[in-house]
């Protein structure tokens, strides 16, 4: 045998030797540079504006960034922008870009790309839909300064540019940007620090991200430089982040033994075996969530506002939050407000509708005087989001007690959110009564945050409520500058809203987070997001 024909059998038997080896260390490296994650559902929608569901939310920060962000404090922050210039009579607005933005498409991040962005996601954010009405021009005089010049102050406007949290303000090209706010994007092209792989997505089961290398995280940020919830910098330590979708059983197995890293939101029964691990941390205090029963305000019997005041002696929250979060008191409140406990517009103003004894008697004798004969009314529960389906039919049931005849339909959760979002009336496809989540972190600490409070008719989220003075006070609050002012205003919303009850709140409880133990950085008390996580 010649001697190359000799050196080449040697290197292929090597190579055979030495592939068994090889693969693992291929695989572990491939392991350690992936981030492994179960959401709380599939992610079935892309487009950041057309919805603010849960997964699509998430999702959004990672492949998209946001003009302004918010700390710890709820306070916005510069993200996007370097910093920003107000004249003195707080009517021009001078916001500049930092420099070196890129979209995943390696164009750079231009100021018309902003401006264009703002105009499709402000008739979606009720907070940016109150900027645009009180602006003059929104123009970019170059290509990295975006001008406000507005007809009054504003001076919440970097707060209505950070988003509440739900519908994100996302910032994308010029060319996707000119599309419909109430059309889905055909290209996914964001500029934050992951890129979405169309490529390998597949519904119902997967998605995936890689890190867009060209992104540039800003400095500094909240309290001593920190990440916050939506701003700071946000720094990345792995190449990708795998999403997949499991029931509760399959992502339980799946992350004892590895296979996933972290798990958003296991439910309350599976959460204490979860947590006796010794290789998962389990935080039980991980992310807040307000229950909320929400009325279709369009059609009889609930377009009647003593109607929904009937059922204010029937709803219990402690009874609904035990049903999410169990018997410890520290895990759930009630007594809960309009806004979530402990932030900034908290207060106690009326609370006593729902923290007196509940009287069912009394909340059938109200229905009938108000006009309620007993005829069915539909209520619209998802089978595939745990804790919403929990609270829906809790919820339902303290509906039977004051003597509802309750029509409860159940479906997936994609088809929950187009139902809900249906103007026809309740015995052609539409509803009558829906429950939901909202998150306390970012969507429901303001009176634009919290999407419920829109009370504008049609225009207002789903249920449609109309209360012209409840629009009144929004708009006072927009106006003040003072925290105490604020304060004061918001108490005397609350009040108004147990008149008119564009939704009851259901309470509060902690959601519970699980994930593998070399995992370090998750931010408690936000939704999931995943700059700082980095594993041991």
């Amino acid at each position: 045998m010649r001697r190359r024909e000799m050196l080449k059998t040697g290197l292929a038997a090597a190579a055979s030797f030495a592939a068994p080896f090889a693969a693992p260390r291929l695989a572990r490296a491939a392991k350690a540079s992936t981030l492994t994650f179960v959401p709380t559902s599939d992610l079935a929608v892309l487009d950041p504006i057309v919805t603010f569901n849960r997964p699509t939310r998430n999702y959004a920060y990672l492949v998209f960034d946001t003009l302004y962000g918010l700390d710890t404090n709820w306070q916005a922050q510069p993200q996007m922008v370097a910093g920003h210039e107000v004249d003195d009579d707080g009517l021009t607005w001078n916001l500049r870009l930092r420099e070196g933005l890129r979209f995943h498409d390696k164009e750079p991040v231009l100021a018309r790309d902003v401006v264009a962005s703002i105009r499709r996601f402000a008739p979606r954010i009720s907070f940016a839909t109150a900027l645009m009405a009180a602006m003059e021009e929104l123009s970019a005089p170059d290509d990295r300064t975006v001008k406000f010049r507005l007809k009054r102050p504003f001076p919440h406007l970097p707060a209505a540019l950070a988003g509440p949290g739900g519908t994100v303000p996302a910032i994308m090209p010029e060319r996707l940007a000119a599309t419909s706010p109430y059309q889905p994007v055909k290209e996914i092209v964001g500029s934050g620090p992951y890129r979405y792989l169309l490529d390998e997505h597949v519904s119902g089961a997967r998605s995936a991200f890689a890190r867009f290398e060209q992104y540039r995280p800003r400095d500094g940020g909240g309290p001593a430089g920190a990440p916050g919830f939506t701003s700071g910098p946000k720094v990345t330590h792995f190449d990708r982040v795998e999403w997949l979708t499991l029931d509760s059983f399959s992502a339980q197995a799946a992350l004892s033994r590895g296979e996933i890293d972290w798990w958003e939101s296991p439910s309350r029964d599976l959460f204490a075996q979860v947590a006796r691990d010794r290789n998962v941390t389990g935080i039980s205090h991980y992310m807040p969530a307000m229950g909320i029963l929400r009325f279709n305000q369009l059609y009889p019997p609930f377009d009647n506002p003593a109607m929904r005041r009937a059922l204010l002696s029937a709803i219990d929250q402690d009874e609904a939050m035990i049903a999410l979060a169990g018997e410890d008191p520290a895990d759930r409140y009630d007594g809960v407000g309009i806004f979530a406990t402990g932030t900034p517009l908290a207060n106690e103003a009326g609370i006593e509708v729902l923290r007196s004894p509940r009287d069912y008697a009394a909340a059938k004798k109200a229905l009938a005087e108000a006009g309620y004969k007993g005829e069915p009314l539909v209520v619209i529960s998802p089978t595939d989001v745990g804790g919403i389906s929990q609270l829906s039919r809790i919820g339902a049931e303290q509906m039977r007690r004051a003597g509802i005849n309750v029509d409860f339909q159940e479906m997936d959760f994609g088809t929950v959110i187009r139902r809900r979002t249906s103007q026809a009336p309740p015995d052609k496809g539409g509803w009558h009564v829906f429950f939901t989540l909202i998150d306390r972190s970012i969507p429901n600490t303001n009176p634009f945050g919290n999407q419920g409070l829109r009370t504008d008719g049609k225009a207002a989220w789903d249920g449609w409520p109309n209360s012209p003075k409840i629009e009144a006070l929004r708009a006072q609050w927009l106006d003040a500058a003072d925290l105490d002012k604020q304060r004061q205003i918001c108490a005397e919303m609350q009040m108004q809203v147990w008149q008119d009850l564009p939704f009851i709140p259901m309470g509060e409880y902690w959601q519970t987070t699980a994930y593998r133990k070399e995992l370090s950085g998750i931010i408690p008390g936000c939704f999931t997001v995943f700059w700082g996580v980095r594993r041991a």
